[in-house]
């Protein structure tokens, strides 16, 4: 997903990153689409695994798997942060469950792809209004296009779910706050120690709900095996590759591999889930992708003649 260091003025992992030539990029590049692809392939095999516990338990099993590894391996320092540290963590953590509960219930009922597509759309209104430059409208208007082209593809948008578009949207709302509250986690607490702590307070809400919906489902081992599967699909590996990687790659490349992302969905739900598209919604994918990264282009052009 689009870096929030990129969409939202924040320089930690630019600053980070500035010191590192064109030509040492190749090693970091492919971390990302490491990155990328574990994410994108993990969605499908949760997408696979949501017949055993549902949506709900899916998401459950993955953050609370998450949240102990990041735990044991960040091992975060608790004392010494204020009460607005916590509450940007907190908000962080609330961000990333629901962004992830609420994707996973897109990803159940429509194309894994066509699902990132619409969840991606959060984030590239965030940089338009972040950038406030009336160019990137015109990305905004190309995203557009590109969702009316999923409007006439097949049998349209009255072809899919829509409490799944209605889902996949609201994702990527949630998608746009999570961005937002990550770039100020990431300058109040140092390393990932934010992360693991608000991917524990993602964790903690999310039980509740997993037990309620998915019972003692969430006990049976092989559950367990495949919901750990996406842990280290979905969140750990990507987590640990981007982090490597935001150390020697500039964030606006970043940003534009992650942009990408509706295309490595596309092609996961296709290998892992039979997921065909037709060349219309390919097209509409297309044009989201190219929408996404004119606009980290644009904001990154911006801030360089400041």
């Amino acid at each position: 997903m689009p870096d929030a260091a990129v969409l939202v003025g924040g320089d930690g992992a630019a600053a980070a990153s500035a010191e590192t030539g064109r030509g040492g990029a190749l090693g970091p590049v492919g971390l990302v689409l490491a990155g990328c692809v574990s994410v994108q392939f993990g969605g499908a095999l949760a997408v696979s695994l949501m017949p055993r516990v549902g949506a709900v338990g899916v998401v459950t099993i993955r953050l609370v798997v998450a949240a102990l590894v990041l735990m044991v391996v960040c091992r975060p320092r608790l004392r010494g942060h204020s009460r607005a540290d916590w509450g940007t963590v907190l908000a962080f953590g609330v961000a990333m469950g629901g962004m992830n509960m609420i994707f996973y219930q897109a990803a159940a009922r429509i194309p894994l792809g066509l699902a990132v597509t619409f969840e991606v759309l959060g984030p590239l209104t965030l940089s338009v209004l972040a950038s406030r430059r009336a160019v990137n409208f015109l990305w905004a208007g190309l995203a557009l296009c590109g969702v009316f082209l999923l409007g006439g593809a097949g049998d349209g948008l009255g072809g899919l779910d829509p409490v799944g578009v209605g889902c996949a949207l609201a994702a990527g709302g949630m998608w746009a706050a999570y961005i937002v509250f990550s770039a100020r986690t990431g300058r109040r607490f140092p390393q990932a120690d934010g992360l693991a702590l608000a991917m524990a307070v993602a964790a903690v809400l999310s039980l509740p709900l997993g037990v309620v919906a998915a019972g003692t489902r969430l006990l049976d081992p092989v559950t367990i095996g495949l919901g750990a599967a996406v842990a280290v699909l979905s969140s750990v590996l990507p987590y640990t590759l981007e982090l490597i990687a935001l150390r020697r790659l500039p964030a606006s490349t970043f940003a534009v591999m992650m942009s990408l992302e509706p295309a490595i969905a596309a092609l996961a739900g296709f290998l892992v889930l039979s997921q065909a598209l037709s060349w219309l919604e390919a097209l509409a994918i297309a044009l989201v992708i190219a929408a996404s990264m004119g606009a980290v282009r644009t904001q990154v052009g911006r801030r360089r003649k400041r």
